[in-house]
């Protein structure tokens, strides 16, 4: 027993725990990964891409001196070699500007030698360039193109080399970074698919849990309100066979003393003195003894009408409704309709009791002058509306009262239902219904 009531509360609590904390994990896990991401594409394809982008601007400056070089040697053109310096020194200056910028975003992995090296490089070349042109400014232009072809054509052939190296080499690594980078995206597409796929399973399981939980729960439920139905078919059981052994009793019993102390009454005033006191006293208490036997015939008939036995329950309902009016003063409105058809006795007593209960609450609590009782026999079903225009139930006043409860737990014995309405003129409709199979 202490294991079937046991709470499932701790179990979910503890699967939601479980469920909260891989999420959390799982989100600090996948934010390492995209900040790593992140960091990859700035440091790495983003650096690469850049410093690719300086070093084809001097693969492009060392291109065009080049060419410039060639057109030096070629000696068809009218200039003379000293028109070339101002070219140079543009050059000179837009190459400064993007090894200087280059130096600044090349890759980790290039050694400061290997970069002093091609700055060292530059520098040779503009040196020679420098004493060109100084051979240019003496005169010695031979000796200049001499320099040219042989110095300044080769150091430029160099340069032009290594860039296209370092180039290449940003090449490899860029596609480097692109596969990590892939697999990066990979490792958490699968983190991703491992992680649904378990909060799927995690789902499930608590999901299987709940339907478990539930269908013990219902069924515990089931099972408490078949005990709770057979619990109130006995109490009801045991309360009409003690109402029908008082009713009896008095009827029988408390009846006949009372029937017997009448008729002697009766016969002790025949020997008392005509116009004598005895005599009217004798007659006093032979009134007052009717008077209580007709009060205990009234009270037999309301624990348990003999009449639901004997006539049924419409004959019962037309003695009762006007013995109910002149007991309390309301005016009742009685009203029967549809074909009749024949009730067991258990059915009739359940429907009997419900109105004597609802013309009670009548009486007593809703302050009504006048109610209406409308019996109505269908084909299928019988319809049983007791209303009034009164106080009506009020709201959050408190638990319902033992009379609503019991009339719930007769009309659920019926197979039926009770509805508790308020009529648009204020009041209370109780309205039962009835399938006439449970009531042959």
């Amino acid at each position: 027993m202490r294991s079937a009531r046991r709470s499932p509360t701790f179990g979910l609590f503890l699967g939601l725990i479980i469920t909260l904390a891989a999420v959390v994990v799982y989100s600090a896990y996948i934010t390492r990964q995209i900040s790593g991401l992140r960091a990859l594409q700035n440091n790495l394809a983003d650096r690469y891409r850049k410093d690719s982008l300086q070093l084809l601007r001097i693969q492009n400056d060392l291109n065009s001196l080049g060419l410039a070089m060639r057109d030096m040697l070629a000696n068809d053109e009218p200039y003379p070699l000293t028109a070339w310096s101002a070219q140079f020194q543009q050059i000179h200056t837009d190459l400064s500007d993007a090894l200087q910028r280059e130096q600044q975003l090349a890759v980790v992995r290039r050694t400061p030698e290997q970069m002093q090296e091609l700055a060292n490089s530059f520098a040779q070349f503009w040196n020679a360039v420098d004493r060109t042109f100084a051979l240019v400014r003496d005169g010695k232009e031979k000796e200049a193109r001499e320099q040219i072809r042989i110095s300044l054509q080769t150091r430029q052939a160099s340069l032009t080399t290594a860039v296209a190296r370092q180039l290449v080499e940003n090449n490899a690594g860029e596609e480097q970074a692109a596969r990590q980078i892939g697999e990066i995206y990979d490792r958490v597409q699968r983190q991703v698919y491992l992680f649904l796929t378990a909060t799927l399973i995690a789902i499930l399981l608590t999901s299987l849990y709940l339907i478990y939980w539930n269908r013990r729960l219902f069924a515990q439920l089931d099972a408490l309100s078949t005990q709770r139905s057979e619990l109130a078919q006995k109490l009801i059981s045991t309360q009409e066979s003690t109402l029908r052994y008082i009713s009896r009793e008095l009827h029988d019993e408390f009846g006949q003393i009372l029937t017997a102390i009448g008729s002697m009454l009766n016969r002790a005033g025949k020997y008392a003195p005509e116009g004598s006191t005895l005599r009217s006293d004798l007659q006093e208490v032979r009134d007052i003894t009717q008077t209580a036997l007709d009060n205990v015939r009234t009270l037999s008939q309301a624990l348990h009408p003999v009449m639901l036995e004997e006539s049924g329950l419409e004959n019962t309902m037309d003695w009762y409704i006007p013995t109910v009016e002149k007991q309390t003063g309301v005016a009742i409105s009685y009203k029967k309709s549809g074909a009749p058809f024949p009730l067991d006795g258990s059915a009739s007593v359940h429907i009997y009791r419900i109105l004597q209960e609802a013309l009670n609450n009548v009486a007593r609590h809703s302050g009504a002058q006048q109610a209406w009782v409308r019996l109505h026999f269908s084909p299928d079903k019988l319809e049983l509306e007791v209303e009034d225009h009164g106080a009506g139930f009020v709201r959050g006043a408190g638990k319902p009262g033992i009379g609503l409860v019991a009339m719930r737990e007769r009309a659920e014995l019926l197979g039926g239902t009770i509805e508790f309405v308020q009529p648009a003129a204020g009041g209370t409709l109780i309205r039962l219904r009835v399938p006439k199979t449970r009531m042959d």
